[in-house]
């Protein structure tokens, strides 16, 4: 932040996308964390952004309604979550608001927006944890707002236990076989086998350094340990397979690969979205999963669909295409970038539905080419409302009409949001 200007007084009048609060001053918009609509404040004006100023938060002076205490003694400087601070009402219509801003701007009609679903706190089960080793201890945990800058963690609500226990011992065991200075991430991610962990830093792990990690994995049940760096993935453990089960259907999780973030909210999606298709197509109907990832969708649409699985992942598309040789479906796969070769018309031919659930980028070359010459059905699920309108507007202009959204709340107390729009012509 720039300093050197004397405080404002600001009146918050809305909660902004990133869940900082909006307020007006000198004819722009000024953005201020951890408030609340009605809230008067005083505030340090800093560094512009292009649509306005940001600001740091000094004292409330009049509270506005809506607040509640964080769940979290993290919140405020632990970046992961931005809204800790509004009380559970608030909280959703805000959520939901999201989705309602994101339809609106690509066209849609905003009644189409269902009511939030949410997903508990302490269910999340994959996460992303930086660490950094300096001096005689390693700092792990999730970065500053607006920062690189590491907080150490010690709790988290939105985890699940196992990832929360598992903090203090892998601290402890970085500590050990890290050299001075090593940093990186570990994504750990719990799976109905037990936990998987890759260590993902540049510094090469030596022998201690390797039977100090065996060791930990053994004295914590770890399903798998792999160590990641631009020479590959090393398996340091591997004690048994981390294994999910969607649509029931037994899938080898490649190192680090992509999973919803829970259990809960996988099984929200995959139902939205095969409820969509079943509401439109017959049984055994060719049906397209795009960005398949390990198959989150294609194994609940396999049950009634012939589903052709597409993913540019080369580990993820394997582990999904070794589940469907070893469960017999009617599903087929190919590896393929579909940001720099969608399908187009004649590969889009003879599908009832498609489905896609890009990345935070969204699908902006495929959706261009559905849009062009897509099936009837087309659902898109996305984790960001910004992409997902822009996705969501290149659909209709092509002549799709916007008829169910559903906000899927699996990203509790930040900004982003889970959503399946469901369009049809």
């Amino acid at each position: 932040m720039m300093g050197g200007t004397a405080p404002v007084s600001l009146t918050i009048d809305s909660l902004g996308a990133r869940g900082d609060g909006l307020a007006q001053h000198d004819g722009q918009t000024v953005y201020v964390p951890f408030t609340v609509p009605g809230d008067v404040v005083d505030a340090q004006l800093g560094e512009k952004r292009a649509d306005g100023v940001a600001a740091d938060l000094l004292r409330i002076t009049t509270p506005g309604p809506g607040r509640a205490k964080p769940a979290c003694k993290h919140f405020g400087q632990c970046g992961g979550c931005a809204v800790q601070h509004l009380d559970d009402d608030h909280y959703a219509v805000w959520k939901r608001g999201l989705l309602v801003e994101a339809v609106e701007r690509a066209g849609g009609d905003a009644s189409v927006v269902a009511p939030l679903i949410r997903i508990a706190p302490g269910t999340r089960r994959r996460a992303a944890l930086g660490f950094v080793r300096a001096g005689k201890a390693t700092m792990l945990g999730f970065a500053q707002r607006a920062s690189h800058t590491l907080i150490d963690v010690e709790e988290c609500p939105v985890l699940v236990p196992a990832l929360v226990a598992l903090l203090a011992p892998l601290r402890a065991v970085l500590t050990q076989a890290l050299p001075g200075g090593a940093k990186g991430d570990v994504v750990a991610t719990l799976t109905e086998t037990g936990l998987d962990l890759v260590i993902e830093s540049e510094s090469q792990p030596n022998l201690k350094s390797r039977e100090a990690l065996a060791g930990f994995a053994t004295a914590h049940d770890i399903a798998r340990l792999s160590w990641r760096s631009k020479k590959g993935t090393e398996p340091i453990a591997h004690r048994r397979a981390p294994i999910v089960r969607p649509g029931g259907v037994p899938v080898e999780l490649p190192p680090g690969g992509f999973l919803q973030p829970s259990t809960e909210g996988e099984t929200t999606l995959a139902r939205l979205v095969t409820e969509a298709v079943i509401e439109r197509a017959k049984p055994r109907d060719r049906v397209l999963d795009l960005y398949a990832g390990s198959g989150s969708f294609t194994f609940p649409l396999a049950k009634t669909q012939r589903v052709h699985a597409v993913e540019g992942d080369g580990p993820a598309i394997a582990a999904l295409t070794r589940a469907v040789g070893q469960a017999s479906l009617p599903v087929t796969t190919e590896t393929r970038d579909l940001a720099r070769k969608p399908l187009r018309e004649k590969e889009l031919a003879g599908y009832v539905a498609a489905v896609f659930d890009p990345p935070r980028i969204g699908a902006a070359s495929q959706a261009s080419a559905l849009a062009a010459s897509g099936p009837k059905l087309v659902v898109a699920v996305s984790c960001n409302p910004a992409t997902l309108s822009r996705d969501a507007r290149l659909l209709i202009d092509g002549g799709y009409r916007l008829i169910r959204a559903v906000p899927v709340d699996q990203f509790l107390w930040s900004a982003r949001l889970e959503a399946v729009a469901v369009f049809t012509r």
